[in-house]
């Protein structure tokens, strides 16, 4: 073998050990439990909100389970079990799940978010607890003197500033003075599709709110490949669009003659995974509106109806956040922001052209209410999931 010959067979061989055969990487098989009951926590209490609403609605289940297992680490006895229970982690180990959220927060690291845990002034909380909430969950441990509102307010809003890079200004304008302890989550998120939808191509177009209301909305626009299923039995179809740091997002559109509700009332988690699963390359021509989504929820009485009613009651046990007793979760509050549109390009530099066809291929166009699921490639997790009913409202 001529040395020529011998250094190209070296090279190829360096080639080969540096670029295949790519596997994909195993999920940790707890991890991917976790994610599974996760997305079935997730999506019952997306129906749970949705149900109460004809408005738009927008979760992000990942960051709102973080904050309620970083409470779940602070309850004892019948309280955390039933904590557990209403979670959908049941059978899991309390003292390994602020770990494994580590995991998956950490791979989350597009979304703007924070947990806080806000006792009242007076209630005893140990270092020890604080210490796991800072560092297992990225969160806070504040106490607050309820009783002067205006100042507490100001705390946890610029909390939640601090939090989302001011993509949340106010995370609530309201406060019970007779707070005992607060539990608040906040996320932001900003949608960059990879392609991108081209601005050039964006126009106005109706919006079907219902059979009563259209509005016009700024309608994106791409012609190209997509990854598309349709699910028979809710009569709808399912669009997958890939967006920028492995995320990507399910918009789930129902035919014409198909209520939102009943698509809503059929959706699991299992369902969500078929849907991935029966993604086919197909070509299109894509409309979906512009959107920016700012919703805020007080969750107490949806979380009574999943069945977690004793932390919000005066035999609530939260001693392992200090050894406070008589102490009892007032409220959980949520707040998310979505903002999707053709105006920021993908930092890989990836094209925003329209791919051009002999022959035009099916449109599909979102102009009617639509559920929308954003979820981490790499881990199949949760972490957004809405609904627009009307794009011009937040």
């Amino acid at each position: 073998m001529t040395p020529s010959v011998h250094a190209v067979c070296r090279l190829f061989l360096l080639l080969l050990l540096r670029l295949g055969p790519v596997v994909p990487e195993r999920l940790d098989p707890a991890v991917e439990d976790l994610v599974n009951r996760n997305a079935d926590f997730g999506v019952r209490l997306y129906r749970a909100v949705s149900s109460r609403t004809d408005d738009n609605v927008f979760l992000c289940p990942l960051v709102l389970s973080a904050a309620l297992v970083a409470l779940l680490s602070g309850t004892g006895s019948s309280t955390r079990s039933q904590l557990l229970q209403g979670l959908t982690l049941v059978g899991l180990d309390p003292e390994v799940l602020p770990d494994q959220f580590r995991t998956l927060m950490d791979a989350s690291t597009s979304i703007q978010q924070g947990v806080a845990i806000f006792p009242a002034q007076g209630l005893s909380v140990s270092p020890s607890y604080q210490d796991l909430v800072q560092t297992k969950f990225g969160g806070k441990v504040q106490s607050l003197f309820y009783a002067a509102v205006p100042e507490a307010l100001d705390a946890i809003n610029a909390w939640a500033q601090e939090q989302t890079g001011t993509q949340i200004q106010q995370v609530l304008s309201t406060l019970d003075p007779q707070t005992q302890l607060l539990v608040v989550s906040a996320a932001s998120y900003q949608a960059r599709f990879n392609p991108i939808f081209n601005q050039t191509f964006t126009q106005d177009e109706r919006f079907y709110v219902n059979k009563y209301r259209v509005v016009m909305v700024p309608m994106m626009f791409r012609a190209g490949k997509f990854l598309l299923a349709y699910d028979r039995s809710l009569k709808a179809g399912v669009l997958k669009l890939p967006m920028a740091d492995g995320v990507a997002m399910l918009a789930v559109l129902p035919d014409e003659i198909t209520d939102i509700t009943s698509v809503e009332e059929g959706v699991t988690s299992e369902k969500i995974q078929a849907w991935v699963q029966k993604l086919k390359k197909t070509k299109l021509e894509v409309q979906l509106p512009r959107f920016l989504l700012e919703r805020s929820y007080s969750l107490k009485n949806i979380f009574q109806t999943l069945d977690i009613t004793q932390v919000f009651q005066d035999d609530a046990d939260f001693s392992n956040m200090g050894g406070a007793n008589g102490v009892k979760l007032t409220e959980v509050c949520h707040k998310s922001v979505i903002s999707v549109d053709d105006s920021r390009s993908d930092p890989s530099g990836a094209g925003s052209e329209s791919t051009a066809f002999s022959t035009p291929p099916p449109r599909l166009t979102f102009n009617r209410p639509f559920i929308f699921i954003i979820y981490q490639e790499s881990t199949g997790s949760l972490l957004f999931m809405g609904r627009v009913t009307n794009p011009t409202e937040k």
